[in-house]
């Protein structure tokens, strides 16, 4: 059990200012390396709020927890993605990392005290449930979020397997809060999935950002190529991808590119600039590509649509990202706690900022649903209808023969454009670029 010493404000105050003293000295000493003084001033008003908390406050805070709470709340000041992390959230963020984790599967931040879904994760009870990238949580359960730290709403979330949890949402749209009830799960991210749209149209999807990432997209194009005995295009889908690690994304942008700059970074520091440059080899030999974003792809989703985008790779498709274009560095302090800290914003090859921008498709679609028509059992007038229309003469009876242009093993265009219309979309798109590409 850790010895606690207990302490009157007045002898705090006088503590803290001591060592202001102390360090503005030292401090002082050493301005000519561009260091600025503490201010004392700001230090005696904390100081005063502190002893006025401890004095009056309804009930008796625990010294710990108050100071803790003031260095969370110098965090939370800076900006939304920096915060102090306790010994749990240290934890739970090593868990994380990991790939496999418990909670609801949903990304999220903070948006004006309410807690924003960045994305739901691929096969998750968030996205089974359809919690969309934007919504906000007002309420977990019967619990407002309003006042709560995003850490603690994210604990709120977490729980045993098997249990239940209502949430609360608001969405852009709607005109009455939604609630949503989610059973709790292990979540297991495979971040690679894939398969075949049609012969040689390939679609690849990143659902986040492992370690292990850009190995796995490899060895998936690679099964593609085999399996369809070459590849005339291929489409990525980092839609709702919430980001991940840095190194995934850019082995992934990588892959793609035989050279060039892939992304860079500024911050204040030496150890916060970065410069990544591209190795030659392209694991698709040039094919054409299409990469399907939305406002749910952000941060290392962005760097490799901002990469393939500035080397003119591939033709960006969808709503503009999230635009979340810092970096976060954690600094690990005693007793296992931790800062993550903002140290850096991130940039495109072309000098682009990603932070609070995003990055704007070539192509805008917007999220649309299509449905077959109906026709109340009339067919359209065509020419065929008419009285007395010339009949057909094949072609193939003039030059020999010829083959059905539907092959077996062809997509459902119809069922696609119904199921996932953007994607309907870029097969098309892509094909059209396969088109350009052979006449050049």
């Amino acid at each position: 059990m850790k010895p606690t010493i207990r302490m009157s404000a007045g002898v705090l105050t006088g503590i803290v200012l001591g060592l202001a003293l102390s360090l503005s000295f030292g401090v002082f000493a050493n301005k000519q390396e561009g260091a600025e003084a503490i201010p004392l001033e700001d230090l005696r008003t904390f100081t005063d709020v502190y002893m006025r908390i401890k004095r009056n406050y309804v009930e008796d805070v625990n010294d710990s927890e108050l100071l803790e709470n003031a260095i969370r709340g110098m965090l939370s000041g800076l900006d939304p993605h920096s915060s102090y992390l306790s010994e749990r959230d240290f934890r739970d963020l090593q868990i994380g990392t990991s790939g496999e984790f418990g909670g609801l599967g949903l990304e999220v931040g903070m948006e004006d005290g309410f807690v924003k879904v960045i994305s739901p994760i691929d096969d998750t009870p968030a996205s089974k449930a359809g919690v969309r990238a934007g919504d906000l949580i007002i309420r977990l359960d019967d619990k407002p979020v309003k006042g709560m730290s995003l850490n603690d709403a994210v604990n709120e979330m977490r729980g045993p397997k098997g249990t239940d949890i209502t949430l609360t949402i608001m969405r852009e749209g709607a005109d009455q809060p939604i609630r949503i009830t989610l059973t709790r799960d292990t979540i297991r991210v495979r971040s690679v999935r894939s398969e075949m749209l049609e012969p040689g149209y390939a679609y690849l999807r990143i659902s986040n950002f492992q370690s292990k990432t850009s190995q796995n997209l490899v060895d998936e194009v690679q099964k593609l190529q085999k399996e369809g005995n070459g590849l005339n295009g291929l489409i990525l889908d980092l839609r709702n991808n919430p980001g991940g690690v840095l190194n995934g994304a850019v082995g992934v942008s990588d892959a793609f590119l035989e050279d060039g700059l892939i992304v860079y970074t500024e911050g204040r520091t030496a150890d916060a600039q970065f410069r990544y440059q591209a190795s030659p080899g392209d694991v698709l030999n040039g094919a054409p590509m299409v990469v399907l974003v939305n406002e749910g792809s952000a941060s290392a989703s962005e760097i490799v649509a901002g990469a393939l985008q500035d080397h003119q790779r591939a033709v960006i498709m969808g709503s503009r990202t999230f635009g979340k274009g810092s970096v976060q560095t954690i600094l690990p302090l005693k007793q296992d706690t931790a800062l993550k800290l903002t140290t850096a914003r991130y940039f495109t090859p072309d000098g682009r900022s990603i932070q609070a921008e995003g990055i704007e498709p070539d192509i805008k679609l917007e999220r649309l649903q299509v449905s077959a028509a109906e026709t109340n059992g009339s067919r359209p007038v065509t020419e065929a209808s008419l009285q007395r229309h010339l009949q057909r003469q094949r072609a193939t009876e003039e030059i020999g023969g010829g083959a059905d242009p539907v092959e077996a093993g062809d997509v459902d265009n119809g069922s696609l454009a119904q199921r996932d219309y953007q994607l309907y979309e870029a097969l098309n798109l892509l094909k059209g670029l396969t088109i350009l590409q052979a006449r050049r």
